[in-house]
């Protein structure tokens, strides 16, 4: 959940490609821990990217809704 807050406050700050780099950090840790409280955390990330339009953001976004087909009531890619 660390790196899911310090992705947001990233994005909120206007840190774009750090903010990625540290959201899809949070995603491969929510992939390979079964914690539904993690993964729906996500929910902020995808929140606070949610104004920019990068490739390294839209990148973030997809990885997101492959972990929701995952898990699919946790996200919402």
């Amino acid at each position: 959940m660390d790196r899911v807050g310090l992705a947001a406050a990233l994005f909120a700050e206007g840190e774009v490609e750090r903010a990625a780099a540290a959201a899809h950090q949070a995603i491969d840790a929510a992939a390979r821990i079964d914690s539904t409280l993690v993964a729906s955390r996500l929910n902020t990330l995808l929140d606070a990217a949610r104004p920019y339009e990068t490739a390294a953001v839209e990148d973030v976004r997809t990885k997101a809704r492959e972990l929701a087909a995952v898990r699919p009531t946790t996200i919402a890619a």
